[in-house]
C-alpha cells in the first residue's frame, strides 16, 4: 500500500504498478482538493480486500473531516460493500475513476455525529453514492499518465487494461473488463513527454501486457510497440516492462529483451504454480516445462537478467507433492522478486467451487514459498558485491535500483532521478550497499 503527500489531494494505492499509474493520473485529475482522500482499492485476493476496508477505517479515523471515495478494482466488482461503510462517501467504477468530474463534485459535511452529503453531478440523490458502470461495455484506452510522479524517480506508462483470459481463480477481468489497447502512437508521445519531464525509465503497464495489440488496426504486438517506442525516443535509456504472461514472449519481443541494452533485464512473469495438473485447474496457457524453457532461454541469451513470479500457495486441490513441484520451481527458474500469495476463494470464480485446502496448511506452504525465494534472493544479492551497476537514483537521493531492479544505497546523495555507475560493496537488510564508481 502507498499513500501521496499530505499537499493536494490524499490518494492512497493499493494492489498493482497499473494502480500506482492511475493512482498519478486521479492525483492530476484532483489536484487542489487538499480535503479529498481517495482509496484505489484491489482486488486480486480476500485479503487484498480486507486490507482496503481497514485502510478506510485509518483514514477516516485520521481525517474525521475528509471526504473518502473508493475506486479501483474491488470497488467495480464489490460496490455495495463499500456503499455500506458508513466512513465512505462515495464509490466509483474503474472507467469513471478516469473522468474528472468524479473528483470534482461532491461536497460533504460532517458533524460529530452525523454526515451528511450533498451529491452534485456526482450522483443526484443522496442515496445514490455509487457510480459503477458495466466495465465489459468499455471499449477504449487512453494512456492516463500525469506529468508528475510524486513516489518514484521511474514513470508507469499504462499501454493496456483488461483481460481476455478466464483463470479459474482470478476476479480482475470483472474488475477490468476485457482487454483494450492504447494505440502505438499515443503511448510514443507520452512517453516522449515523460523523458521531456525528467524522467529516465519508464515501465510499461497493464493487466496482461503482452495481450497488447490484437483490438488495433493491424494486431501489432507488444514487441512492434517497444520497438516503436525505443525508436521514437532516442533520449529514453531505460524500458522496464511490468508483469508478462511467459507463454505470450514471441520472438520479437524475445530479441528485444536479450539483446537490447535500453530494456532493463529483469522480468515478472505470471506462472502462479509449478505443477501442470494444477496449472491446467488454474486455466493457464503453460505447462511447467514451458516456464523453466522460456527461463532457460532468456538466461543463455541475457545472463545477467533477472527473475520475479507470482506464485499461489494452496490452490484448490493442492496435495503436497503438487506444492513440491511449485516449490522446486523457485530454484529451477531463479526466481529472485518473488509475490507470493496465499489462495483465498472470490466469489463467482469456478475455484471457489473446487475442494479447498485449509488455511493452516496454505499459510505454511506460502510462508516456505517465501523462505525459498528469500534464500534465493539472498544468494543472488551476495552474487553482486564486487560488481559494477548502473543504478537509477531515486527522489531520496540515497537509494535507487540497478537495471536488474535489485535495490540500492548509497553512503552520500546522488542527484535524484540521475544513472549513477556503482561499485558495489556490500548487502544489508536485503539492500546492496554502493558507491559511485570512479
Amino acid at each position: 500500500m502507498t499513500s501521496s503527500p499530505a499537499k493536494g489531494p490524499e490518494i492512497i494505492t493499493m494492489g498493482c504498478r497499473l494502480n500506482i499509474a492511475e493512482s498519478e493520473a486521479i492525483r492530476d485529475m484532483a489536484q487542489g482538493q487538499d480535503d479529498l482522500i481517495v482509496v484505489n482499492s484491489c482486488a486480486v485476493t480476500a485479503e487484498a480486500v480486507r486490507q482496503t476496508r481497514q485502510a478506510i477505517r485509518r483514514a477516516r479515523r485520521e481525517r474525521p473531516d475528509a471526504r473518502i471515495l473508493v475506486t479501483g478494482c474491488a470497488a467495480q466488482t464489490e460496490p455495495q460493500t463499500f456503499a455500506a461503510m458508513a466512513e465512505v462517501d462515495g464509490v466509483i467504477g474503474n472507467r469513471e475513476k478516469m473522468e474528472a468530474d468524479s473528483y470534482t463534485t461532491v461536497r460533504v459535511e460532517r458533524s460529530r455525529d452525523t454526515t451528511s452529503a450533498t451529491l452534485l453531478d456526482f450522483a443526484r440523490s443522496e442515496r445514490e453514492v455509487v457510480r459503477v458502470s458495466d466495465i465489459m461495455a468499455v471499449r477504449d484506452t487512453a494512456p492516463h499518465m500525469a506529468s508528475a510522479f510524486a513516489d518514484h524517480a521511474r514513470a508507469f506508462l499504462e499501454v493496456q487494461n483488461g483481460c481476455d483470459h478466464r483463470c479459474t481463480f482470478c476476479i480482475i477481468p470483472y474488475g477490468r473488463g476485457n482487454s483494450r489497447s492504447v494505440p502505438a502512437g499515443a503511448v510514443v508521445e507520452k512517453a516522449k513527454q515523460l523523458v521531456d519531464a525528467g524522467y529516465r525509465e519508464i515501465v510499461l503497464t497493464g493487466v496482461d501486457v503482452t495481450s497488447y495489440g490484437p483490438d488495433l488496426p493491424g494486431s501489432p504486438s507488444l514487441g512492434l510497440l517497444i520497438e516503436r517506442i525505443l525508436k521514437g525516443v532516442p533520449d529514453l535509456p531505460r524500458l522496464r516492462l511490468s508483469s508478462i504472461d511467459s507463454v505470450e514472449i514471441d520472438e520479437r519481443l524475445f530479441d528485444l529483451i536479450a539483446h537490447d541494452p535500453r530494456m532493463m533485464p529483469h522480468l515478472h512473469l505470471s506462472l502462479q504454480a509449478g505443477d501442470d495438473m494444477i496449472l491446467k485447474r488454474m486455466k493457464r496457457r503453460h505447462t511447467r516445462a514451458d516456464a523453466i524453457r522460456i527461463v532457460e532461454k532468456l538466461k543463455a541469451a541475457r545472463p545477467d537478467i533477472s527473475i520475479g513470479a507470482d506464485i499461489i500457495a494452496g490452490f484448490p486441490t493442492e496435495d503436497e507433492a503438487m506444492f513440491a513441484n511449485s516449490l522446486a520451481l523457485v530454484d529451477e527458474c531463479d526466481i529472485v522478486h518473488g509475490h507470493i500469495f496465499p489462495y483465498s476463494p472470490r466469489t463467482g470464480t469456478p475455484a471457489a467451487r473446487m475442494p479447498q485446502v485449509d488455511r493452516a496448511t496454505i499459510k505454511a506452504r506460502a510462508a516456505r514459498l517465501r523462505d525459498a525465494c528469500s534464500t534465493r534472493r539472498d544468494g543472488w544479492l551476495h552474487s553482486l558485491i564486487g560488481t559494477s551497476q548502473s543504478v537509477l537514483v531515486e527522489r531520496s537521493g540515497l537509494t535507487g535500483h540497478a537495471e536488474n531492479f535489485a535495490p540500492v544505497r548509497f553512503a552520500s546523495a546522488k542527484p535524484p532521478s540521475s544513472i549513477v555507475r556503482a561499485i558495489i560493496t556490500g548487502l544489508e537488510n536485503d539492500t546492496l550497499i554502493a558507491q559511485e564508481a570512479a
